[in-house]
């Protein structure tokens, strides 16, 4: 089963992260997705760039409204992800907790990336979507 731990940080997190020698980071990072590549569970692993680089689409109205940076009200922002393929979710929660994150705000939200066997196979759309992983090597 594949499992996504995407990592979650406050604005104040983020800041005492600026006190953090960046070759410090990498490293322990470094050490983490290794050891994970080593025992075959990793499949994916991403950083996220600066939330207000980014764009919202909100989808409330039509046409749907694209806004600069992050909601407004954000409290908690997405910082990175890592997909594990790994027998249950308390394997990936073991993993989690030896990612090399600390500080207060800092979490990591773990969620079952759904298979598409999980969907109707007779749907049109899914065996569109199985013939193009397929065709990509996804299966």
């Amino acid at each position: 089963m594949k499992y996504m731990l995407i990592m979650r940080a406050t604005d104040e997190s983020w800041a005492a992260m600026g006190d953090v020698d960046f070759g410090e980071i990498i490293d322990s990072m470094g050490r983490y997705n290794d050891e994970m590549i080593r025992a075959g569970v990793l499949v994916a692993a991403e950083g996220l760039d600066d939330a207000a680089k980014g764009v919202v689409v909100d989808y409330s109205s039509q046409p749907p409204v694209v806004t600069d940076g992050p909601y407004g009200e954000t409290k908690e922002l997405f910082g990175g992800y890592w997909i594990l393929d790994v027998a249950s979710q308390e394997e990936a929660v073991e993993w989690a907790r030896r990612a090399p994150m600390q500080g207060p705000g800092v979490k990591a939200e773990i969620r079952r990336v759904t298979s598409i066997d999980e969907f109707p196979q007779d749907n049109e759309w899914i065996k569109k979507e199985r013939a193009w992983r397929e065709a990509t090597g996804q299966l």
